[in-house]
């Protein structure tokens, strides 16, 4: 057995996720937030507190309906009680490091310091028809896919239901302070979502159930992607959660997909997309196919041909990457008459394709790129 078939293989652990890499290092738990809290127990919180339970409305309102932190603002909580109450439930859980944007104010990506010093990133990107945020899930990942910067960096730790959803209100405040109004999430960010399963899970829910509770995003305006963990789509399928589902399969043979997308050893490609399938039937939503364009490795014409012939007449949607590649790496983006070729083909296949618009190339807009320019 390969050393990556040994470490993706062996005790798969609640759901059946793969050890994939351990964290780097433990931590803190970080402070609980009222993000991380249903109704129930945030009520339950402000009790504790020694105040009314319906503070706990008030403090939603403030922080999923106006986007505010500042006690001094919330002026319809008693005087006394507006410090206190922030501090035990507004906790701050992103520090921001650094921040950058291009594409004429377009695109915004942030760097973030948690409370025990990891980084994360997310990104905030302006349509003509959507507002959309792509948020981290973990600070760094495990999956160890050796084109992509956050899974070279390993895995630091997953991030608590707050400091994912906090990421979404933080720039759903920038965007609503610039006259626009945030539509859509990605879980497109740093680390695995599905293998912070429950946490985004939560997330997803605390950023769809209607103010005050949440922010009221719409459930089909919300994206969860995944290289692959079998169990955790199945298990994702039964939640009533109609959210879009990407798939990160980036090669359509297993020879190739087992170097690019290791988790592959463990699920190869034709249990992955007859776990997308069953997602598709259960939900009626439409898969994402992401596909990075790497050149010289993935992107042959056979290849597509044989990616046309899995997807042909399947609920799916092909989305092809140019690779963003990181300084000092090996891999490159595919030439543009070459996608062009790929996107032909898929196409005469039946397969609904596009290609993502490249955004943040001069913002280190790859994920973990920024990470990675920080612990530099």
């Amino acid at each position: 057995m390969t050393e990556p078939a040994r470490r993706y293989g062996a005790s798969p652990e609640r759901l059946g996720l793969p050890v994939v890499a351990a964290e780097r290092r433990r931590t803190s738990r970080p402070p609980r937030h009222l993000a991380d809290l249903d109704p129930a127990g945030r009520r339950a919180a402000v009790a504790e507190l020694g105040e009314r339970d319906f503070r706990a409305s008030q403090l939603a309102t403030h922080y999923f309906g106006r986007f505010e932190r500042d006690p001094a603002a919330m002026t319809d909580l008693p005087e006394a009680a507006r410090a206190r109450l922030a501090a035990a439930l507004l906790p701050t859980l992103l520090t921001a490091v650094r921040e950058q944007s291009c594409d004429g104010g377009a695109t915004r990506k942030a760097l973030w310091r948690l409370h025990d010093g990891a980084l994360v990133e997310s990104v905030l990107m302006r349509y003509p028809d959507r507002t959309t945020v792509c948020v981290s899930s973990q600070a760094g990942c495990g999956m160890a896919c050796p084109f992509c910067a956050t899974g070279q960096a390993g895995l630091t730790r997953s991030l608590s239901t707050a400091e994912i959803v906090d990421q979404v209100v933080w720039f759903a405040g920038a965007a609503a302070r610039s006259g626009d109004r945030l539509s859509h999430v990605v879980f497109m960010g740093m680390g695995e979502p599905l293998a912070n399963y429950a946490r985004v899970v939560e997330a997803v829910r605390r950023l769809t159930v209607p103010p005050p509770d949440g922010l009221g995003l719409s459930q089909r305006h919300i994206t969860v992607s995944t290289a692959g963990l079998v169990p955790a789509m199945h298990r994702l399928a039964g939640e009533g959660l109609p959210v879009t589902l990407a798939l990160s399969l980036h090669a359509p043979d297993d020879e190739l997909r087992d170097e690019l997308v290791p988790v592959n050893q463990r699920w190869p490609v034709a249990e992955v997309l007859d776990a997308a399938w069953a997602y598709a039937a259960r939900t009626g939503r439409r898969v994402s196919i992401e596909y990075a364009m790497i050149r010289n490795v993935n992107d042959q014409p056979w290849r597509a041909d044989l990616l046309g012939r899995l997807l042909a007449g399947r609920l799916a949607h092909v989305n092809l990457i140019p690779l963003n590649p990181t300084p000092g790496s090996r891999w490159d983006a595919s030439p543009k008459p070459v996608e062009r070729e790929f996107v032909r083909r898929l196409r005469i296949a039946g397969v609904p394709t596009t290609v993502r618009d490249t955004r943040g190339r001069e913002i280190d807009g790859a994920c973990g790129q920024l990470a990675a320019s920080e612990v530099a």
